[in-house]
């Protein structure tokens, strides 16, 4: 419905930004992170626009058998989990690509029948110190590994997004000195590490964030992607407001002059960021105007000024002309939060 908050996803963009990765790294595969729903912005839309990568990393079963059901014919990879016997089967059924991180994935793995026709990629934790053999554990691990049928070894980066470089040739220097009498595949970068660290390319590369025309953060420029997702509403009321009046729970904003405030179609329920404090950016028109009151469920409210506006006037609050970086910064959160965070009640409306 026109009033009530709707996603609209650039497919057109989308497939820009995969351009962009092709670029910076002509060397390598692209494995495009699509976990999390494609962070947000429907994981089958998305993946078919990405047909052109090399393939698609997911964080859950379930998003994988989707994929293949849907007819993806690429790799498919299921990054760091802990698998049941029943998971492996399907992952070696539907020739689904396992992250193996610790020796219990390890293990189940050996004892599966007919699992060595499974591609693995081992993952070695060069200071995340989240998942992956330890650099000790990590030779011995690969060792019993070496009869599956495709092996790529990886790793990931704590900063890559910083163009401070020490932290990354720290991880570096570490997983080049322990592989380096190995001669499988290899993928490092992230999104960060695309735009920072060319030497980290590799054979495979694994972006995400930038996929859908977000910075990773840090030095990372947005100047070069663009956009995917614009989030938006309209407004649903407009009123005058005396000094000292407030507006919305607690009144935690107060008017210090008479103004106008908007009311506009959408809240937590929909993803909007319920912390977002005043003065966050709202797009109406060519104007940005800032935030006023706290989020409720279904509404916020901004302060218009003197920016025109009527009823039924559309809203952006983020995305074209709006960064979700920017929005995410005011919100002391990031792009990827705002992403995943929208909710199933907004409509996704794709443009190809």
């Amino acid at each position: 419905m026109a009033n009530t908050a709707r996603a609209h996803i650039n497919l057109a963009a989308l497939r820009k930004n995969l351009q962009l990765v092709r670029t910076l790294s002509p060397q390598s595969r692209i494995m495009a992170v699509v976990k999390a729903n494609a962070y947000g912005h429907g994981l089958l839309v998305v993946a078919k626009a990405l047909d052109t990568a090399d393939g698609f990393a997911v964080a859950r079963l379930e998003e994988a058998q989707l994929l293949r059901q849907s007819g993806t014919t690429q790799r498919i990879l299921l990054l760091g989990t802990n698998l049941s016997t029943a998971d492996l089967t399907t992952c070696a059924e539907l020739n689904i690509d396992i992250v193996v991180h610790n020796h219990t994935t390890l293990e189940a793995i050996q004892q599966l029948e007919g699992s060595r026709k499974l591609a693995v990629w081992v993952k070695m934790d060069t200071g995340m110190h989240r998942l992956g053999f330890s650099p000790s554990q990590f030779i011995p691990a690969l060792e019993q590994l070496k009869l599956f049928s495709e092996i790529t070894l990886m790793s990931h980066f704590i900063s890559s997004e910083s163009s401070h470089r020490a932290t990354t040739e720290k991880q570096l220097e570490i997983f080049q000195r322990e592989t380096k009498n190995q001669a499988f595949a290899v993928s490092l970068a992230n999104s960060g590490a695309i735009f920072n660290h060319p030497d980290s390319h590799c054979d495979w590369v694994r972006p995400g964030i930038m996929l859908y025309g977000a910075s990773p953060g840090g030095a990372c420029s947005v100047d070069q992607l663009e956009s995917v997702m614009t989030l938006s509403s309209s407004i649903l009321a407009i009123r005058s407001l005396d000094a000292g009046e407030t507006v919305g729970y607690g009144g935690n904003w107060r008017s210090d002059k008479q103004t106008r405030i908007a009311t506009i179609g959408i809240g937590y329920g929909d993803g909007y960021p319920r912390h977002a404090p005043n003065g966050t950016p709202v797009k109406i028109g060519n104007s940005l105007v800032p935030l006023v009151g706290r989020v409720s469920m279904d509404l916020i409210t901004v302060n218009l000024g003197s920016t025109p506006a009527n009823v039924g006037d559309s809203v952006t609050l983020w995305g074209e002309g709006l960064s979700a970086t920017s929005v995410a910064k005011h919100a002391k959160t990031i792009a990827y939060d705002l992403f995943t965070g929208v909710t199933a009640r907004v409509e996704r409306i794709y443009h190809s």
